[in-house]
């Protein structure tokens, strides 16, 4: 996920707001809405905020005890009882329900399974496996991926290769975004008993960082070999992706705190930055094309005989 966050509150806030940014411009960089309303999309965009509603309510309300522990969390609703645990848990199934539904009904059936498999992800893998292994990053990651793929299946009805190389964009770009902001938190991690790569393997969490900074240049690559953008996307974007690269470089050298802040806020404009550059360089097909141009610059046709 991610992604995210100053405090954790506005941190989940700021998830959201990335989440439902590259749903959306994942579903429109693909340039097929033909035949789809605005309101098909308001539906998408809706439901798919309710989806990741009742993803985070569950993880807080089985970690209220850790939680008090983590100076970053001590202060969330729930822990402080500000809240009652009735009342989180009516809020999540008031959005999780509605929300999948919608996406189902409104949407496309596809769309609403892969809601409800991300809600699955969320809820009874990553929110226990924290406390159990560090596969608890590659497993948010995944979940984090999930929400660009829901807007390409919005648009199109199908899963294609366009939709997994978006998800794979968000997928690569949670290591270095959390393992940076993981790394200065670690005495909290610690303290709460969550098993983050920060805490147990740091030289893999640097690693890691590095290694997937480097496969957003890839990534960017075979974006236009997938029809996805037209080759300029590689070559503007490439950039952005060298200074994250740099930096992550920087913080697996150096290990330091100056370092992994450095990469956190970096990753922070670079998503959006990403995902926008995608956007201006669509690949457009030749028939979208065709319906760009005036009819008197279109080729004219043949009479019938």
């Amino acid at each position: 996920a991610s992604v995210f966050r100053h405090t954790l509150a506005s941190r989940v806030n700021t998830v959201c707001s990335y989440c439902i940014a590259a749903l959306i411009i994942s579903a429109l960089a693909r340039g097929e809405f033909a035949g789809r309303s605005e309101m098909c999309l308001l539906y998408q965009s809706g439901a798919a905020q309710c989806t990741i509603n009742i993803s985070i309510v569950p993880n807080e309300y089985f970690e209220v005890p850790f939680d008090s522990n983590m100076n970053r969390t001590k202060n969330r609703p729930l822990v402080r009882g500000q809240i009652s645990p009735l009342h989180a848990v009516s809020f999540a199934l008031a959005c999780g329900v509605p929300g999948v539904a919608l996406l189902t009904l409104a949407v496309n059936p596809l769309t609403g399974f892969l809601g409800a498999l991300n809600i699955f992800l969320y809820t009874c893998c990553y929110t226990p496996l924290k406390r159990l292994s560090i596969t608890n990053t590659w497993v948010g990651a995944v979940v984090g991926a999930i929400p660009p793929v829901m807007g390409w299946t919005a648009a199109t009805g199908c899963l294609e290769p366009g939709a997994l190389l978006l998800g794979g964009f968000l997928y690569s770009w949670q290591f270095p975004h959390f393992n940076a902001l993981s790394w200065n938190l670690r005495e909290d991690y610690s303290r709460g008993g969550y098993r983050m790569m920060s805490v147990t393997h740091p030289a893999m969490c640097r690693r890691v960082a590095l290694r997937h900074s480097l496969g957003l240049i890839a990534l960017s690559t075979v974006a236009p070999a997938l029809d996805v953008t037209t080759w300029t996307f590689p070559l503007i974007s490439l950039p952005i992706n060298l200074y994250i690269s740099y930096l992550a470089f920087r913080f697996y050298h150096k290990g330091d705190r100056n370092s992994a802040r450095k990469l956190f806020f970096c990753s922070l404009w670079h998503l959006p930055m990403l995902l926008l550059l995608a956007l201006t360089c669509k690949k457009y097909s030749r028939s979208q094309e065709d319906a760009a141009l005036p009819p008197a610059s279109l080729p004219p046709s043949l009479p019938a005989n």
